[in-house]
């Protein structure tokens, strides 16, 4: 057993831009579940309008990376709308139902063949990194040590994304101490409370919505510029993935969504590279190489029961925020 090879490769997801984008949508996810008590089950939806609206511009319309990340935002602005206006004077759980409903839309009308030639239908669209890469500064070679060596896109990317990552919490963590992250976490305790003191909770709401759905949608940028945009990237488990992680730092936390993050794919390649080199050394002599495959999501999810059981407000969480989550 290379247990060297195997912390390494699960070293690498420290920093990983994969890890970055997870807790970008994660973060976006605390502002609509944590912070404002709206049920969003659709934010692999976000990232999708984000992954594709960035695509198609560069590659479709020739935009450079600033107007492709215009149109992935100005996208998810229109589509929180679109799911907004009728839900957001409703119960919580019609909105779940319509957001995992609208994330499934997007996917499949991304994947029907009648858009093929904009979309790429489920074959999806690549090549669409150079203007990207164009503005790296850092010199051609190879930089780093260990499982932390790259290229100097891999570098940039990496740069890129966690500092994007920074500057959304610092503004989210700023955003939650002013009158209006107030008004939010009063929205989440009750809302009759603060319609009572003459605040617009639909207004509120909305704002929330579009907040949390546009960093989802910078996200999905961020996930798609080391990979290939692909319809099948961002199906319904990408959201419950979401929620995995918010819910494992903490729902209504700044970091936790971070830090969960973090822990989730460490633990998911950690996990991954023990049963595959346990199958090789014939350690797991009952189950397949596909079967294996799929324990890590199952250990994964053990050690998510476990800390939920022993810590159920989330690491960073508090017991404030747990009877809410409940």
């Amino acid at each position: 057993m290379d247990w060297g090879a195997i912390f390494g490769n699960a070293a690498v997801e420290l920093i990983s831009p994969t890890t970055a984008a997870y807790a970008l949508a994660a973060l976006g996810l605390a502002i609509h579940f944590g912070y404002t008590g709206l049920l969003n089950f659709g934010q692999a939806g976000f990232m999708a309008l984000g992954a594709y609206g960035y695509a198609i511009s560069v590659l479709k319309f020739g935009f450079p990376v600033w107007g492709a990340v215009l149109v992935g935002v100005g996208a998810s602005v229109i589509f929180a709308l679109i799911l907004g206006i009728p839900t957001l004077r409703l119960r919580a759980d019609y909105l779940a139902i319509v957001t995992i409903a609208a994330a499934e839309i997007v996917r499949l009308l991304f994947t029907t063949n009648t858009f093929a030639p904009l979309t790429g239908s489920a074959n999806g669209l690549s090549g669409y990194k150079t203007g990207f890469a164009a503005l790296n500064p850092i010199p051609a070679g190879r930089y780093g040590f260990g499982p932390f060596e790259y290229n100097a896109y891999d570098w940039w990317l990496r740069i890129v994304a966690w500092t994007i990552v920074v500057i959304a919490v610092v503004f989210v963590w700023q955003l939650m101490r002013s009158p209006w992250g107030r008004v939010i976490k009063g929205i989440r305790e009750d809302e009759d409370a603060v319609r009572a003191l003459g605040k617009n909770v639909y207004s509120y709401k909305m704002q929330s919505l579009i907040l949390g759905g546009v960093l989802g949608t910078i996200a999905g940028m961020i996930f798609a510029l080391p990979r290939a945009v692909v319809p099948s990237n961002y199906q319904t488990a990408l959201t419950f993935f979401i929620y995995a992680i918010l819910l494992l730092g903490g729902a209504a936390t700044v970091l936790g969504p971070v830090i969960g993050a973090i822990i989730f794919w460490v633990l998911l390649s950690f996990f991954s590279g023990f049963i595959s080199r346990a199958v090789e050394a014939g350690w797991l002599p009952f189950m397949s190489s596909i079967q294996a495959g799929q324990l890590r999501f199952i250990l994964v999810g053990v050690a998510i029961m476990l800390i939920v059981i022993f810590r159920p407000q989330g690491i960073f969480g508090n017991k404030k925020e747990l009877a809410f989550v409940k």
